[in-house]
């Protein structure tokens, strides 16, 4: 049974940091991408970041400078560091990792989200 535990939220003035970790424990079969979602309230869940098997990443073009993914393969953990942060930032996060090859996915795992607010 695969499980995704996250870490990191909380609440932190514009312009602060926080950094998110989401540890998978059990088997990943072919593991393909990990990434980081986030859903405001009344909005729908959006892709943040993702780092695929083979290292490269990719952000949303409202995070790219001041969010940053990285993983730590022999763990199984990916982290989302989170810089410069704005109120519009607020969300709840959350891990998801994918397995499969390409573009087929074979499945689908979820965190249980960590709420950010970025609040004055």
């Amino acid at each position: 049974q695969v499980q995704l535990v996250e870490s990191g939220g909380g609440l932190v003035h514009p312009g602060g940091s926080l950094r998110l970790s989401c540890a998978a424990s059990g088997n990943i079969f072919r593991l393909k991408t990990m990434g980081w979602y986030r859903q405001a309230p009344g909005k729908q869940r959006d892709l943040v970041a993702v780092i695929t098997s083979g290292g490269s990443s990719n952000y949303t073009d409202s995070v790219k400078g001041r969010f940053a993914i990285s993983r730590d393969s022999a763990k199984n953990t990916v982290y989302l560091q989170m810089n410069s942060l704005k109120p519009e930032d607020t969300a709840v996060y959350y891990c998801n990792v994918k397995t499969g090859w390409g573009l087929n996915t074979l499945r689908d795992y979820w965190g249980q989200g960590t709420q950010v607010t970025v609040s004055s």
